[in-house]
This record gives C-alpha cells, sequence and structure tokens, in this order.
C-alpha cells in the first residue's frame, strides 16, 4: 500500500519546506509500527526544486484477520480464504487514511512549531495513489475530489493488460494535483475520502466516528456538493451515526449562513438549569392556554416552532384532535432531548404517524412550513435579535401563511413581581428583549395589519391589575379574504 506526497520549489521557497510540515526529516528513512503492519516513511527525492515524501505501509493479512475477527469486505464466514487473499496489502483504503492521521498527526492538524508560518502556506502538491479502490469508478473520484479545488486523474485499471476484452478493474490510478492547498487540507482529504472510495472500512464504526469526521471535514465537508454520499459511505452506512452527521453538518451550515458560532445558534438547551419550567405553575398554564387556543380554533394539524426540548408536543400528543404535530428547532441537541422525552423510538405505529421532528431555522422560509392549520411560537421571539425579527415575521406570517398563529412572550412589566430577579435583569440570559404590553401588541398588530391577519390579545397567569399578567399571547386568526392570498412581492421585500 503506496501513496507519495510532492511539492516543488523555488530558493526562496525550498520544496524541502515539506519535511518541516510533515515533521519527518528528508534524510532519513523511518518506521511506525501500527495495529496492522509496519508503515515507513522514506523521501525519494529532497532537493530545493522537488520535494517527495512516501508512505508505504506493510500490513499483516493475519493481524488484520485477528483483530477484525473477520468483519469487513471479503470476511464472510463462508469465505475463510478470502480473509487472508484479498486486495488490503495493494490497494489504498481505511487502512492507509489510518496510517496518515497516525504518521503524520501533526501535518493534518496544521502545526509547525519550528516554522509556524508554513502550515498556512498553499503549497504546489502532487499526490499520488498508484491503486485506489474506486467504487463508482473514475466518475465518482473526479465527483470527490475535484470540487475541493484538485486537478484530477484517475486512470482506470485494467483487470488483466494480457485480456482487455475483460474490461476494466474497480481500481483506478489517482494522481492529484493543486497550487491551492495547504498540506493539511490535503491530508484531511484523503483521510476521509479514502475511505469513502473503498466504501469499506477495516474496524468496527463507532460513535465517535461521527467527531472523527466533522473534525477532518471542517471547512470543506458542509459545502461538498456530495456531502450526503460522503458521510453515509464514511460511516459505513449506519443509518443513525449518518443522520446525527449530516444534523450537526446542517447546524454548521446555518451558522455559516447566519455568520455565527454554531454555539450561539444550538443554544436552545441550557446547561445549568432546567428550562422547562420556571415557575413551574406558569409554564404548566403556558401550555394549557395554547392548547385551549388550538382547540378553539379547530386546528387538527400543528406546528410548534422553536419547539426546544419537546414539552408542548408531548401534551399535544394527548389530545386525539391534534392528527400531526410537528416540532422545529434549529437546536439538534433540544431535538434528541424531544426525541428522547417522546420515547420516539418506542411509539405505537398510530401514534408515531402523528409526530414528526426536523431541524431548521426560523429565520429563514422553508417549503416544509407550508399547508398547516397552525403554529404556536411560544417564548420564541424574545431569543432573536430584534434586527432578524421580520425576517421570522415573514418567515411564519408571510410564507408558511397558517391559518391561526399562537405567540407567547414574557410581559417585562411583570418582572418586578420576581423577587428573585434582580432589578433590570431579564428572565433569561439568552433573551434578546422583553416587551411591554403595549409594545408587544404594537407589533402583533402591524404584523397583522401586513399579513392579513386579525388579532386578540390573552393573559396566561395571574393578572395582576397593575402590571398584568407574566406571559402574554396573541393569536393571530387569518381573515377570510386573505386566506388564499400569498403575500405579495413588494410585502416580502419591505419584510
Amino acid at each position: 500500500m503506496f501513496l507519495t506526497i510532492s511539492a516543488t520549489g523555488t530558493p526562496e521557497r525550498p520544496a524541502t519546506d515539506l519535511g518541516f510540515l510533515l515533521h519527518k526529516h528528508p534524510d532519513k528513512s523511518q518506521a511506525f509500527s501500527t495495529s496492522y503492519g509496519t508503515a515507513h516513511v522514506l523521501y525519494p527525492e529532497a532537493s530545493v526544486e522537488r520535494c517527495t515524501a512516501a508512505l508505504l505501509l506493510e500490513v499483516d493479512a493475519v493481524a488484520l484477520v485477528r483483530r477484525g475477527k473477520g468483519k469487513g469486505r471479503g470476511g464472510a464466514p463462508d469465505a475463510a480464504l478470502a480473509q487472508y487473499v484479498n486486495d488490503r496489502p495493494y490497494a489504498a483504503s481505511s487502512l492507509l487514511a489510518v496510517a496518515l492521521s497516525s504518521v503524520f498527526s501533526s501535518a493534518m492538524k496544521g502545526t509547525c512549531a519550528a516554522r509556524p508560518d508554513l502550515p498556512t502556506r498553499p503549497l504546489p502538491l502532487r499526490i499520488e495513489v498508484p491503486a485506489l479502490p474506486a467504487r463508482g469508478g473514475p466518475d465518482i473520484v473526479r465527483a470527490l475530489f475535484e470540487p475541493l479545488g484538485w486537478t484530477v486523474t484517475a486512470q482506470p485499471v485494467a483487470l488483466d493488460a494480457a485480456f482487455p476484452e475483460w474490461g476494466d478493474s474497480r481500481y483506478v490510478g489517482l494522481v492529484l494535483e493543486s497550487a491551492e492547498l495547504t498540506l493539511a487540507e490535503a491530508l484531511r482529504h484523503l483521510y476521509v475520502l479514502l475511505p469513502v472510495l473503498d466504501d469499506a472500512k477495516h474496524y468496527w464504526v463507532a460513535s465517535d466516528e461521527v467527531d472523527k469526521l466533522l473534525r477532518a471535514g471542517e471547512g470543506w465537508l458542509p459545502d461538498h456538493p456530495e456531502h450526503k454520499l460522503i458521510t453515509s459511505r464514511y460511516l459505513a452506512r449506519r443509518w443513525s451515526l449518518t443522520r446525527q452527521a449530516m444534523e450537526r453538518l446542517e447546524l454548521v451550515r446555518l451558522a455559516e449562513a447566519d455568520d455565527s458560532e454554531v454555539e450561539e445558534i444550538d443554544n436552545a438547551v441550557d446547561e445549568s438549569t432546567d428550562t422547562e419550567e420556571k415557575p413551574v405553575p406558569l409554564a404548566v398554564q403556558r401550555r394549557d392556554a395554547i392548547i385551549a387556543a388550538l382547540q378553539a380554533s379547530g386546528a387538527a394539524r400543528v406546528l410548534d416552532l422553536g419547539c426546544g426540548q419537546g414539552q408542548l408536543v408531548q401534551a399535544l400528543l394527548k389530545d386525539v384532535r391534534f392528527t400531526e404535530i410537528v416540532g422545529v428547532d434549529v437546536s439538534v441537541r433540544a431535538l434528541t432531548i424531544a426525541a428522547r422525552r417522546l420515547k420516539l423510538d418506542r411509539l405505537g405505529e398510530r401514534q408515531a404517524s402523528r409526530v414528526t421532528l426536523f431541524q431548521g431555522s426560523l429565520a429563514y422560509t422553508d417549503t416544509r412550513l407550508k399547508g398547516y392549520d397552525a403554529a404556536v411560537l411560544s417564548e420564541v421571539i424574545e431569543h432573536l435579535d430584534l434586527p432578524r425579527l421580520p425576517a421570522l415575521e415573514y418567515a411564519v406570517f408571510g410564507s408558511a401563511r397558517p391559518r391561526t398563529v399562537l405567540v407567547t412572550t414574557p410581559n417585562v412589566e411583570y418582572n418586578v413581581r420576581w423577587e428573585t430577579l434582580p432589578a433590570g435583569h431579564s428572565r433569561h440570559g439568552d433573551h434578546r428583549f422583553e416587551w411591554t404590553r403595549e409594545e408587544f401588541r404594537a407589533w402583533a398588530r402591524r404584523v397583522a395589519e401586513r399579513h392579513g391577519y386579525d388579532v386578540e390579545f390573552t393573559p396566561v397567569g395571574p393578572d395582576d391589575p397593575e402590571v398584568g399578567p407574566p406571559t402574554q399571547m396573541a393569536v393571530f386568526s387569518m381573515t377570510s379574504a386573505n386566506a388564499n392570498t400569498p403575500t405579495t412581492a413588494k410585502e416580502e421585500k419591505a419584510a
């Protein structure tokens, strides 16, 4: 199993800088023990103009069988000979990917203490892999590497040169060339895509493989046009792990689109406190008020937008009048907790068909939200920065356009009644604002007028004669004249 990495240089930027980046001296030949054999690093050439590092992996086929216990390609119980006679010692695969990450770990991380400026500098690179298994042929090789900035040459290897009529094998001779990538980027591409092309792994794929994939894919995998194929094959087509990885990749894309950090978006779960009920009676009263309003509207298909940990979805499931309940949240952690709370994996077929959870951002229009009777935004709007609120307004009222929309939010006037809440503080550290009754009603009336709804207001919790209720709720009902009329392009632009 063989791979070479070559770089070209000039007297000002010698090619032998490759040795600094790989942390392997060009004048030495080094050997490294692995679980499946010995990895050798040597330099066939090392000059100012050109430097080539070679990684040769000698695979111990017997050790591979003993450690793998017959699992993996060629390891079926009725194919004992195939466990020992296979392509593993000769063709690049997950074995070579693991050797790359082990032998060149510092280079893959982009660290170089001796020359800290080098890792960020693109190099004129040429990578050659003489025998690469490619399930899907040269086309899939190009589809995986070309979007990353590589010039790809994938030459099919004939089954037998003496018998051309037999056609090509599933192996290709691969050459990658680029002058735009750093060495760390190149190694991470190989680490992920070698086992993807082979479509097999020599070891058991556990949950930590998701973290490995996302670390190596940082900066390129979320936007790769074949990210679904890469994710599925890298995780050995394990559905649960693939779904987990895809959810986390979607969160990365949302964060990039919003110019935010992932942690800023994925914040619906407060790790230090239970945000479900503060205080408990108010949380219960709020859910009861929402359910009563939904029942009064006659809604059967309901969206819980910003569903958090699934408390409202759980309550709605108990009422058979709600035939379809969809929980939407941007936080993967919150949706995971909601799925556990609802015991989705143990629900009967009829109950399971009534509930769906999916990830989405309310700052963007989403065709999946159209066609529902009602939508609930319970304690959601105050978590948005005010400049982002018009985007949510249009996504819900202008694009999705349910017949009924319920919005609850804290009444800041009531905060003086909380003995444990310091003056001037919000009820939750993530609240971007908290409105007075008049501010909330003015906003709700503007939204209703713009999008063709009527709106009424309902107190939730004890209605204090001086400061009002702790929670205020607006019930938006689409006017009959606008029931089938979408928001105009002019209104969309204004939103």
